[in-house]
């Protein structure tokens, strides 16, 4: 019997009932508020799980948020909490627990022992959305990588968590002979796909360096997992990206041509949708594909706003950003779904946001102001500036006679001086190269 002190909050609008989830996996999450005023913030992340489960292909039968004041070092949730999950588990007819926070491998053999149910943690699920997403060879490699770096302190000890993991894993538990073989096969497998990686990357950088050459501006898409990024992508571009409600559609690049009005063009970037608790393995594996955000002229932070954790999600969404390095880039916030809202909030919040563009991707509106605003902080209008390039850099040289007003060059010692009016784009990506 739970005590109303500790009574579980389930997450009702997420929940189905029995005769929908029929075939699917049952799934209980569990969730950890630490201190005081971590249950507002716990509860939010446990509904966003819910939406992960789901994306997964599970049927969510319910959840439950413990309170502590530090985690339990041995279960998280504690010996108590876990015993009525137990039960719970039995009387709900659970097949698989998740648990909103990563679990260490000792918390998780004692969960599983304890529980009698597979267990996983929100890293697991969010590496297990992602293996079913990715389409490319790169994308299943890099979260091949995620993966393994993910299992490879795992492979200790017996129990279920090492006998459901399939493979060369035997269903009784390895041995410690079976586990070294396993550790070694693993580290080898993990060495090929960062080799592989590598190459890819090359191949990446080598087609980047080929849109560098077309002097057309690059503007990435950024921003919490569906927030409408695809639709965005898909109107201004006019492409047909797939469109979903489920979280993380969107893994591999998708590069387009984006016209923002006559003679003025740039290549739109689609990218991977960006969430809170997102795996570190998981960024660092997906680094080579997330470089085309580092490489850009402008993001465009595209936000949800009708989101009541509007501001936690941004601020999820920078913390990535400042992991790539990609901070510093121009930037440019994109309200997204505002005909979602009613009009007294939909005009409170334009009022509040005066340097954001307030769009509905999906309804098409307001996105002539959105293309004028790209092209301002882009910069297009031109600048006269002077570059001094070396005679050996022959596209940099190019580039500028291609999208520049030449008005005088001179070649010195080597180098090349030219005087030029160049769009304010320009002058960013060759600031390393202005007297």
């Amino acid at each position: 019997m739970r005590s109303h002190t500790d009574r579980t909050e389930d997450v009702e609008t997420l929940t189905q009932g029995r005769a929908q989830g029929a075939g699917r996996e049952r799934a209980l999450l569990v969730g950890l508020a630490l201190g005081r005023t971590g249950r507002s913030t716990a509860t939010s992340s446990l509904v966003e799980l819910a939406h992960l489960a789901r994306s997964a292909g599970a049927h969510v039968v319910g959840s439950q948020l413990q309170a502590r004041g530090r985690a339990d070092a041995a279960t998280l949730i504690g010996a108590g909490k876990t015993a009525e999950l137990a039960e719970r588990c039995a009387s709900d007819d659970v097949s698989v627990v998740i648990f909103d926070e990563e679990l260490t491998p000792a918390q998780q053999r004692n969960l599983e022992r304890m529980l009698g149910r597979k267990t996983l943690d929100r890293t697991q699920l969010i590496l297990d959305i992602f293996a079913r997403r990715a389409r490319t060879r790169e994308g299943r490699l890099q979260v091949e990588l995620a993966q393994l770096d993910y299992l490879l302190p795992r492979l200790t000890g017996k129990g279920l968590l090492l006998s459901r993991l399939g493979g060369g894993i035997g269903t009784r538990g390895p041995g410690e002979t079976k586990l070294e073989s396993d550790r070694r096969r693993i580290r080898s497998r993990i060495q090929a796909i960062r080799r592989a990686i590598d190459d890819l990357r090359r191949h990446r950088d080598t087609n980047r360096e080929a849109r560098r050459r077309t002097t057309l501006p690059v503007v990435a898409l950024v921003g919490y997992t569906n927030a409408g990024k695809s639709t965005l992508f898909n109107a201004l571009t006019a492409a047909s990206a797939p469109v979903s409600s489920q979280l993380f559609m969107t893994l591999d690049p998708l590069v387009r041509r984006a016209a923002l009005s006559k003679g003025q063009d740039v290549l739109l970037v689609d990218t991977v949708g960006f969430i809170r608790k997102l795996p570190h393995s998981l960024v660092a594996a997906f680094r080579a594909t997330l470089e085309e955000v580092c490489q850009a002229d402008l993001l465009l932070h595209v936000t949800d706003a009708t989101s009541e954790d509007r501001s936690a999600q941004e601020a999820a969404v920078r913390a990535v950003l400042e992991e790539l390095g990609a901070d510093r880039r121009p930037y440019l916030q994109v309200l997204n779904k505002l005909d979602r809202l009613e009009p007294g909030r939909r005009e409170a919040l334009i009022a509040v946001e005066t340097d954001a563009a307030a769009i509905s991707a999906q309804e098409r509106q307001g996105l002539d102001e959105l293309r004028r605003l790209i092209a301002r902080r882009l910069g297009l209008l031109p600048q006269r500036r002077r570059f001094s390039l070396p005679v050996t850099d022959g596209a940099a040289i190019a580039a500028v006679h291609r999208v520049g007003q030449i008005y005088g060059e001179q070649v010195e010692d080597g180098r090349v001086s030219i005087d030029a009016d160049v769009p304010g784009w320009f002058v960013e990506r060759y600031r390393g190269h202005l007297l």
